[in-house]
């Protein structure tokens, strides 16, 4: 949010509590207006109006959104603005080492690299017209060691140099076999979920499979460390949202409160996460319990992430962008 936009905001604010005869029928409302920060607002300055799949930064002023028919977003601090991907695949995911190394992935095999002047293609080795084409999320511990994954059991690692195919273990052409996200918190401890209830985990030598004794269906997934991280996306029982955990040893699942499904999850400490979703759904968790937040939209949410617990931006349908300040 500007600081024009803040500020205005708060003059509003006061004006409408000065102007109220009885002054403690609107204590609350002054409450409300010192809370002007910190609520969700739509970003008047996108444009257009493709939906947007993911979203990353390396900085407050240093944002990039991705989404439908090739289109990637630059936000510098006061304006996003359309950047040239030259290409018109749909891109799922981004995620870079610094302002200079980002990357971009998305259907069609596609795989797209940023070097701070222009993005450029990159070979992925796979074949465009199959489903191990469609690449849906990206992470990297460093500029030498990115991952990329998605449907058939797909991974691929980028030593850089070039990308090369990882064997997932995961089935191909199964439900199972569809791969959303990864993160990790090193190049040896390393996190991927997907579709029926599959979560891999990479120890810088193999891949293995780990049990959470359900087939939940998982979207994304992010942490602080090995032993805190959190995986969201649709409970194979009700079909509402479920939010998984994992302390170090097991995977177990946390109370949601949201019959809406969970699109992806970001958060500045382990006491302070963001999840985003469908029907606007945006929730929050403190380090106790998970509690819903207003977002001012009906529409769905597909990415999250922040450069601070009061610095923090959802996009999704429409080419909606939200930001949460403080």
């Amino acid at each position: 949010m500007q600081r024009e936009k803040r500020t205005s905001r708060i003059w509003e604010c006061l004006v409408a509590v000065l102007s109220t005869v009885l002054l403690l029928a609107n204590l609350g409302s002054l409450a409300g207006c010192a809370r002007s920060g910190t609520v969700w607002e739509p970003e008047t300055s996108q444009p257009g109006k493709d939906d947007l799949y993911a979203v990353w930064g390396s900085s407050s002023s240093d944002i990039f959104a991705v989404g439908q028919d090739g289109i990637i977003l630059h936000y510098d601090g006061s304006s996003w603005n359309l950047m040239n991907s030259g290409t018109d695949s749909i891109l799922e995911g981004v995620w870079g080492s610094s302002s200079s190394d980002v990357f971009a992935v998305g259907w069609g095999g596609t795989i797209l690299h940023y070097d701070g002047t222009a993005w450029s293609a990159m070979s992925s080795g796979l074949p465009v017209a199959s489903d191990a084409g469609m690449l849906q999320g990206v992470w990297g511990s460093s500029a030498t060691d990115v991952f990329t994954v998605g449907m058939d059991g797909t991974i691929l690692h980028y030593d850089g140099t070039g990308w090369s195919a990882m064997n997932s273990g995961a089935p191909v052409a199964n439900t199972a076999g569809i791969l959303q996200s990864v993160w990790g918190s090193s190049s040896s401890d390393v996190f991927v979920v997907g579709y029926a209830g599959t979560i891999l985990h990479y120890d810088g030598f193999a891949w293995s499979a780990m049990s959470i004794g359900a087939v939940h269906f998982l979207d994304a997934v992010w942490g602080t460390s090995p032993s805190e991280v959190f995986a969201v996306g649709m409970d194979a029982g009700s079909g509402g949202g479920i939010v998984l955990h994992y302390d170090g040893s097991a995977w177990s699942v946390m109370s949601s409160g949201t019959d809406h499904i969970l699109r992806d999850v970001w958060g500045s400490s382990p006491s302070d996460v963001f999840a985003a979703g469908s029907t606007g759904t945006i929730l929050h968790y403190d380090g106790s319990a998970w509690s819903a937040m207003t977002s001012g939209t009906d529409g769905s949410l597909e990415g999250v992430w922040g450069s601070s617990s009061s610095d923090v931006f959802a996009v999704g349908e429409g080419g909606t962008i939200l930001h949460y300040g403080g």
